[in-house]
């Protein structure tokens, strides 16, 4: 049993079993403490710092025991774990302050013995000797260092130094030949030419340099060795330099750094015409997301020695090198052909634009598919417009257009476009009967639907309208389904004044058993009945579409229009026809999404009528308001035996209807209890 103070005799907190509703207060308390107060608080309780005793040796008796006795300390701390290189260092470092260099000298040694490839007890080791002016033992010290640990650069460093300041240049000297052996990076390299050229060896300078470039065949290092030929006054060895690095980096490994500092030493030494032929050089070669700042720099040198043909000169040639580079890459890439092409006929050269373009058309698709040969056939329209308004040459544009026809695999697909434009071309020259053959041919090879507006455009531009009836006649015989033809074809006689041919045309095109968009072959016939003002045909042609279709649409256009002709009350009549018919159709289907369509539709039907009886003058809206349905929700059972719910609309002779069915069958009962 849990004892008064919430604990029971265990002295653990008792259980919701034994009786106790236990609640957890997870409120804020009333007394908040700040992460400030905390660190305020944690500061002042602090105690003072404790200072180590300061002991005072008054003899050498004493100091031999203090020295013992940390000499055991030392050793004890070494002896548990050998491996920590600081407590050495430690140990070395009292005995050297106790002025014990030996006893120094063998802690290092011991420690060395443990670890022979820590390098802080090397650099210790060796500032000791150095301190104490041991240079041969400090010299022993680093020839052990870096024979052990060869690739640690501050070793070397350190012993050249050394022997740099000691005056032993030839001992420095051959150090860093030792180092040499090893080829290190370039960082050692550079310091062994600043050690050659601070004592004025220029050729041994140059050799380490000769070396280098051997070992790291980079730029930057090539971008050194010719600041050193610079800095000594040798142009001649500046451009050999160069011409080593260009030669050795190639084009795979070329930066553009070595050009732009090429250029700039002659540029330097007031010689512009040396320079732009190697700018002209790198940007031939190198590729343009390579080339960025040598482009910068150009333009920068033509603006301050050149002018603007030059610079014109050097954007065309850095552009072609990298069409030319897209071209041998991938020989189908017609965009790169084009965009060549275009960039020569810009710069001028016609002679090199033709050539291009030839090249380009030679690289035809090898398979005949339409999608290979979509973007190849633009080569020859491009070419033909070249030679036709660049060059002038009009035998020679035709030739290309013949060409191209030729090369057209037309039994499996053509391209209106092609003969189009070949046929427009005779047209400029004035050579309309063979526009009109090529056309034909085109018609006869592969009739397209592009071919046939084509041809008609051109004929309307001629002002042939025979011409054009009798293409018109042959497009709706190849496509008679399509109502876009059919309801051009007699806006062409309606635009003619030729009304009766146009409805003849609509007639016809009402009668095709097949047709792609009725709609707006009927839309397009009524507005040319009501255009001519024949009230009395566009009702007879609302009539005719009311018997194919049901569309609420059309119910609401044929109601507009009466209220035009005749009146509110016309329209009011065809708004009645249209919900009755609407409620037909939905009644005479079973519960499903056909007649949810169809109760939509008449809704969509009622929201048109109150909206004509809202802005006519003399309207009741609320005759229709009365007649608007009730949304309500409803739930049928899937083909999975799942609930699905969705909107109803109930309308208010449903809901009339509804209740008289329910009267009848419940007299009906009270007829059957009678009997």
């Amino acid at each position: 049993m849990a004892e008064p103070g919430g604990y029971n005799q265990g002295g653990r907190a008792p259980k919701a079993s034994e009786g106790w509703n236990w609640i957890k207060n997870k409120n804020a308390a009333a007394v908040q403490i700040t992460a400030e107060q905390l660190i305020r608080e944690a500061y002042e309780r602090q105690g003072s710092a404790q200072t180590a005793v300061r002991q005072k040796v008054l003899d050498g008796e004493e100091l031999g025991d203090y020295q013992m006795r940390r000499r055991r300390e030392f050793e004890e701390g070494v002896r548990r774990n050998r491996s920590n290189m600081g407590e050495w260092l430690r140990y070395a470092a009292w005995e050297e302050a106790q002025g014990a260099v030996a006893r120094a000298r063998s802690v290092f040694e011991r420690a060395l013995d443990v670890d022979a490839r820590s390098q802080a007890v090397y650099v210790k080791y060796a500032e000791l000797e150095m301190k104490h002016e041991n240079v041969n033992l400090a010299r022993n010290v680093y020839d052990r260092a870096v024979s052990v640990l060869p690739r640690v650069s501050q070793f070397w460093y350190r012993y050249a130094y050394m022997e740099e300041l000691l005056g032993n240049v030839d001992a420095a000297r051959a150090v860093f030949e030792r180092w040499m052996q090893w080829e290190p990076s370039r960082d050692a390299w550079l310091a062994y030419v600043k050690l050659e050229r601070r004592y004025g060896e220029a050729a041994r300078a140059r050799q380490v340099f000769a070396r280098l470039a051997h070992v790291h065949p980079e730029p930057d290092t090539w971008l050194r060795w010719a600041q050193f030929e610079e800095a000594e006054g040798d142009a001649d060895r500046v451009r050999a330099v160069f011409g080593q690095a260009i030669d050795r980096l190639g084009e795979q490994f070329m930066d553009q750094r070595v050009f732009v500092a090429f250029a700039g030493f002659e540029t330097r030494m007031r010689e512009p015409e040396r320079a732009r032929a190697i700018y002209a050089y790198a940007l031939a070669r190198l590729p343009r997301a390579k080339a960025q700042a040598l482009y910068s720099q150009y333009v920068r040198f033509e603006k301050q020695h050149g002018g603007a043909r030059e610079i014109e000169q050097a954007v065309v040639g850095r552009r072609r090198a990298q069409h030319e580079a897209r071209v041998r890459a991938d020989a189908h890439d017609y965009d790169a052909w084009l965009e060549y092409a275009r960039l020569e006929e810009e710069a001028g050269d016609r002679a090199r634009a033709r050539d291009v373009y030839e090249r380009a058309a030679a690289a035809h698709p090898r398979v005949a598919d339409k999608a290979l040969w979509r973007r190849y056939v633009y080569v020859w329209l491009f070419y033909a417009l070249f030679e036709e308004r660049t060059c002038g040459d009009v035998a020679r544009a035709r030739r290309v257009y013949e060409a191209a026809l030729a090369l057209v695999p037309h039994a499996q697909f053509t391209f209106a476009k092609l003969w189009l434009q070949y046929a427009w071309f005779e047209v400029r020259q004035r050579n309309v009967a063979q526009a009109r053959r090529r056309l034909g041919q085109a018609l006869g090879v592969c009739p397209k639907r592009k071919l046939f507006r084509g041809y008609i455009a051109l004929e309307l531009e001629l002002r042939e309208f025979d011409r054009v009836r009798r293409l018109y006649a042959k497009h709706v015989e190849f496509s008679a389904a399509s109502c876009a033809v059919w309801v051009e074809f007699a806006q062409l006689e309606q635009a003619l004044g030729e009304h009766e041919r146009c409805r003849a045309l609509f007639e016809l095109a009402v009668a095709q058993p097949v047709l792609d968009m009725p709609e707006v072959l009927w839309k397009a016939y009524i507005d040319f009945e009501q255009a001519l003002g024949n009230d009395d045909a566009t009702r007879a042609l609302y009539a005719r579409l009311l018997q194919l279709t049901d569309h609420v649409k059309v119910w609401v256009s044929c109601a507009r229009f009466e209220l035009r002709a005749s009146g509110l009350p016309a329209a009011r009549a065809v708004f009645e026809r249209g919900s009755q018919r609407l409620r037909a159709l939905a009644h005479g289907q079973e519960p499903g999404q056909e007649r949810e369509q169809h109760n939509q539709e008449r809704v969509a039907l009622l929201d048109a009528w109150r909206e004509v009886e809202e802005q006519t003058q003399g309207g009741e809206p609320a005759r229709v308001v009365a007649q608007m349905p009730r949304r309500v929700r409803r739930r049928r059972e899937l083909d999975d035996g799942s609930l699905e719910e969705y909107f109803d609309y109930v309308f208010p002779d449903d809901e009339q209807g509804a209740r008289f069915k329910l009267l009848a069958k419940a007299h009906q009962w009270k007829q059957g209890q009678a009997e």
